[in-house]
């Protein structure tokens, strides 16, 4: 950036804790799922909001236009006249941005989503931090629900909609607030994980691995980022971390603090967890906690979520409410009654008895347990897997092979070109084609299409009643899913 951009910029920015009740908040790519949920609770606070987005696509948007919300797109300097009293900036949007540059010219004060959140939202709050590369949307909601049945009244945000609550976030009515920490960046002028600004007390750590290509150089640099987070929990805080892995192990290491506890399948964690019965419509799995060798069973509960690391985010959850001494019968009615979070094995139509199941899953590992959870809810049944690579890191080469491992699991896979590679060197580009052949070579069913047209045409001739098709991408595939359901319910 240039230098005297960069110092221009820093003198601008503020706090939103100064702002009047009532004040104009306009939001710098408002479409995002952190951005448009925080949309949501300054509205709730009384502020006039508006936003501005390139690209708006469902749930987001519709969440954000049901709120009454205007959403101005694209990005251009006219959307800052009038001038707004104060801007959020997300962190797509970089110095060269037409509005940011406005931004400077104008000398709004502004800030980051993060900071506004720890600043503003979160604040004073009892907070639940839930981070990893993987399972956050899905925990966080649970973790929500959970404290919500046990009459807790948390606010929340969440990189998702949970259907419990049907918005992505709320306002705490009691003293404690549940949100995602995600480990991406903050903004152009504020390059740390977001998860720095959120004050964590009580922390959950799901996964650790790399991730993120166009910010992280490496997985050492992914390491580093939850590292900090390890250090920031206070000694009065409390850290569950999953013990199955060798990485979340090393990380979690790292925090020194007296309250923290390992879960897991193996019998060396501290709260060992284990399914006791799956079918189509339930889980149920016990967990029993380990001192020192010494097994005491805590209880056996039962949700409607399914898979091997369903049933670990469930149990963090648990542990994590154990520990802060929620009432059991509470965790045990939200985890009966939770829900599901849209685009997370989320099922969006069955037409003429085909089942469409919609998944964000994008990292390897996301995509094989996401696959294999499932082709075992659903045993009986062929399973369609259609993947895009649409992530900054799927379109890239760096998980070339691990997807070869990813989709070997599965009955046929069904993959779409990557999405947008153009500022992607070529010899850093994600290829369909490459892991096609290299399923071929697995004798795996696979085939890659252009386009979302040509993969509805395909599974319109190929589906048959009571096949599954699980569509993983976490952006909107072109319509895809509307497209899907029209065709097959022809």
């Amino acid at each position: 950036m240039n230098q005297d951009l960069q110092n221009k910029t820093l003198s601008h920015q503020s706090s939103l804790k100064n702002l009047k009740t009532g004040s104009h908040v306009h939001l710098m790519g408002i479409c995002g799922t952190a951005m448009a949920s925080l949309a949501g609770l300054l509205k709730d606070k009384g502020f006039k909001v508006t936003g501005s987005d390139a690209n708006p696509y469902p749930p987001m948007s519709t969440q954000i236009e049901s709120l009454g919300i205007t959403i101005s797109k694209p990005y251009r300097k006219e959307n800052l006249h009038p001038k707004p009293d104060f801007v959020i900036v997300g962190n797509v949007i970089s110095a060269n941005n037409e509005e940011a540059i406005e931004l400077n010219a104008l000398a709004i004060p502004y800030c980051s989503l993060p900071q506004a959140m720890g600043e503003f939202i979160i604040d004073q709050k009892v907070s639940y931090v839930i981070a990893g590369t993987h399972g956050k949307t899905t925990t966080t909601s649970l973790m929500s629900w959970v404290l919500d049945q046990a009459g807790y009244k948390p606010g929340f945000l969440i990189g998702g909609i949970p259907k419990n609550f049907s918005q992505s976030f709320r306002n705490p009515q009691g003293n404690c607030f549940v949100i995602e920490g995600d480990e991406y960046d903050t903004a152009y002028f504020d390059k740390v994980p977001k998860f720095i600004h959120y004050r964590p007390q009580n922390v959950i750590l799901t996964s650790v691995e790399f991730d993120h290509a166009d910010i992280y150089a490496d997985f050492q640099a992914v390491r580093s980022a939850f590292v900090r987070l390890m250090k920031m929990i206070p000694a009065s805080g409390s850290l569950v971390y999953w013990g199955d892995d060798e990485r979340v192990c090393d990380v979690a290491q790292e925090c020194q603090i007296t309250q923290k506890f390992s879960y897991g399948f193996k019998s060396n964690c501290q709260f060992i967890c284990r399914i006791v019965e799956e079918t189509e419509g339930y889980t149920k799995f016990a967990i029993a906690q380990n001192e020192n060798g010494q097994m005491t069973d805590l209880a056996q509960f039962v949700t409607t979520m399914t898979g091997r690391y369903n049933i670990l985010n469930a149990t963090a959850v648990v542990v994590q409410a154990y520990l802060n001494q929620v009432p059991l019968d509470g965790v045990m009615k939200g985890l009966s009654t939770f829900a599901g979070v849209k685009r997370r094995q989320e099922i969006i139509g069955e037409p003429n008895q085909i089942l469409i199941i919609e998944d964000f899953a994008h990292h390897p590992t996301a995509v094989k347990e996401t696959v294999s959870a499932i082709q075992s809810k659903y045993k009986d049944r062929k399973v369609f897997s259609v993947f895009e690579p649409r992530s900054a890191t799927s379109r890239r080469k760096v998980f070339q092979k691990d997807y070869v491992d990813a989709f070997s699991v599965c009955h046929e896979v069904i993959l779409a070109e990557a999405f947008d590679q153009g500022k992607i060197s070529e010899d850093n580009r994600f290829s369909s084609q490459e892991l096609i052949s290299d399923l071929h070579q697995l004798n795996k069913e696979a085939r890659v299409f252009k386009n979302a047209d040509e993969i509805v045409q395909y599974l319109s001739q190929k589906a048959r009643p009571k096949d599954v098709i699980l569509i993983m991408s976490n952006g909107g595939f072109d319509g895809i899913y509307q497209k899907l359901i029209n065709k097959l319910s022809v």
